[in-house]
């Protein structure tokens, strides 16, 4: 029976990355210290109160009544800060479902895409969409 022989300095097979598994209070020291601000700070931009956002991170209020509204404006103030930060990871990080994609996530998605796409397809992508569009308002009436 042969077996692999390991050579030093010969590499493994590449691996994920574990997930991170943080909770809320993890994820937010994190984003916290990558965007160069303070609490205080953050509270502010995300329009939630200081002593909330506190006993988020303290460990010493639950996190399964946080409004989702709350939670986005989070994201949207730290990756204003240059720090990436998804929907899905601050959901999953409080514990609540993960809600779909956002009407801006959408959009976002469909746009990249369409950039994509070579000129002939991108111009039948709109065609399409009219026409869907067309459909959609006469089945409304």
């Amino acid at each position: 029976m042969n077996s692999h022989q390991h050579h030093p300095g010969e590499q493994g097979p590449a691996e994920d990355r574990p997930p991170r598994g943080e909770d809320l209070a993890a994820l937010l020291t994190r984003v916290i210290e990558e965007a160069g601000i303070t609490q205080k700070q953050l509270a502010k931009e995300a329009g939630v109160s200081y002593p909330t956002l506190n006993s988020w991170v303290k460990r010493t209020r639950g996190t399964s009544r946080i409004s989702p509204d709350i939670l986005r404006s989070i994201v949207t103030a730290v990756n204003a800060r240059g720090v990436s930060l998804t929907t899905r990871e601050i959901f999953e990080a409080s514990g609540r479902p993960v809600p779909g994609p956002s009407n801006e996530e959408r959009e976002q998605r469909l746009l990249g895409l369409f950039r994509q796409l070579p000129e002939d397809k991108q111009r039948d992508l709109v065609r399409y969409a009219e026409a869907a569009l067309k459909l959609s308002q006469a089945s409304s009436m």
